[in-house]
């Protein structure tokens, strides 16, 4: 896409925000964003048939309401994700577009104290949403029907547990995400997953957040699966970030059960899975002007070998991952799945309206013959090595009107190395740039 036909449907997209209302009348109330976006990629990673370069404007609106009855509080939520200008090649999928979603609507019964059951639609961040999580940065989330059950006991303690049908996001075809075509998302018994997620103070210096979860799916009528029955075990330690103290982030979880390679019909072949996955962070937050905290981390996440009867590769479950591995979107290279990268990073907040970091991470593949992270890239002789390349990545952010308009923009450069350059179905096409910025108004 041209620069000035981006710039005219930025200028197009924008409109529909002014109409977003917000009000509070007694036990009702209501509020809205409208998130606006213009982002690019040039030099892709991913093979064909995705472009080269592509361009893509998108707005994501969110209305959300409720209403408490006293017994009990009704919650409802609509999301509506659109994009245009797309290749009509792009990999923007249904992570990208969801035209007119209700991706919430629940009760709300309160238990005691400050338990809670939710029953209904919902979306849910569990810990660092390194397993379940709402998504920010991406334009679609992870949304679930089922029943959620928050027990709190107190000084931090607390135990929630989930029962969980995932949502597959409609339209999934081509043609229906080019056009912003509005299908409800489906859930049905094909896809369950649930579990338990607690939290426990003042473990060791720091929070324990020790956890467990399943995923049963099969194939059904319109969906094909791996057919996964895989169990989750993990648990997470970590300290907060504060001036003039050291911080971490630590956890780590092993995977178990069957799958099958792919979700081909032809596939029938249930292989015994054992995967892991861990990250490792430490940070020290300097105190002063701009509190810039200094960062080192590590992830990594096992790959699969193609050995016969095993399947060995990391299954990401329903996470997000922008915040520790840059922003995805158009890009969005890496992730918890097959790969050890390690990561500096340098945060600086210049104000309480500006925050701003900039990160290098290295990335390589913990199975050469597998495909490398999420970009489809694959070498399965193993011949073009580990190393898929070096990513450098920055963003700032800042409040334009403080709580009412936000600006956030940034860039990333992916230096690619063998895997990326010489594996059989990666694109020659150079390195790797995007860079986005963000428009979002609150109401």
């Amino acid at each position: 896409m041209r620069p000035l036909a981006a710039l005219s449907l930025l200028q197009l997209a924008l409109w529909p925000t002014v109409a977003v209302a917000d009000e509070a009348t007694g036990p009702f109330t209501i509020a809205a964003s409208a998130r606006l976006r213009l982002e690019s990629i040039d030099g892709q990673f991913r093979p064909a048939p995705a472009p080269e370069d592509d361009t893509m404007v998108s707005l994501r609106t969110e209305i959300a309401a409720s209403y408490d009855a006293g017994a009990v509080r009704f919650n409802a939520e609509l999301w509506d994700v659109r994009a245009w200008g797309q290749d009509v090649r792009s990999s923007a999928n249904t992570s990208e577009v969801n035209a007119l979603e209700l991706v919430q609507a629940n009760v709300e019964v309160p238990l005691g104290g400050k338990n809670v059951l939710k029953l209904g639609r919902y979306t849910l961040d569990l810990g660092n949403r390194r397993m379940m999580a709402r998504q920010r940065f991406r334009n679609t989330t992870n949304a679930f029907t089922g029943l959620h059950l928050a027990l709190d006991g107190g000084a931090g303690h607390k135990l929630d547990l989930v029962f969980t049908l995932p949502h597959q996001r409609l339209p999934d075809d081509v043609d229906g995400i080019l056009a912003d075509r509005v299908r409800w998302d489906r859930e049905n018994f094909d896809v369950m997953f649930f579990g338990a997620h607690g939290t426990l103070p003042n473990v060791a210096g720091g929070t324990l957040q020790p956890y467990a979860f399943a995923l049963i799916e099969r194939d059904g009528a319109r969906l094909a699966t791996a057919n996964r029955r895989i169990g989750t075990l993990g648990a997470r330690h970590y300290a907060k970030a504060a001036a003039g103290k050291w911080d971490h982030d630590l956890e780590g979880a092993v995977q178990f059960g069957k799958a099958r390679r792919t979700s081909a019909p032809t596939d029938s072949a249930d292989l015994d899975v054992f995967a892991w996955f861990i990250h490792a962070e430490l940070g020290y937050t300097l105190t002063g002007g701009w509190t810039p905290r200094l960062v080192a981390m590590i992830d990594a996440a096992s790959g699969d070998g193609g050995k016969a009867g095993k399947f060995t590769r990391f299954d990401t479950l329903y996470s997000a991952r922008r915040f520790e591995f840059g922003p995805n979107g158009l890009y969005g290279p890496f992730r918890r799945s097959n790969i050890v990268s390690p990561s500096a990073r340098l945060e600086v907040t210049p104000s309480k309206h500006t925050d701003a970091f900039i990160a290098w991470r290295s990335a390589w593949a913990e199975n050469s013959r597998d495909q490398f992270a999420s970009t489809g890239v694959r070498d399965a002789s193993g011949a073009s090595g580990s190393l898929g390349g070096h990513q450098i990545e920055g963003r700032i952010r800042h409040w334009i009107m403080p709580g009412l308009l936000q600006v956030d923009a940034g860039a990333a450069l992916l230096l690619k190395r063998r895997l990326l350059r010489d594996a059989p179905n990666a694109p020659a096409s150079g390195n790797t740039r995007y860079g986005y910025i963000d428009l979002t108004l609150a109401l």
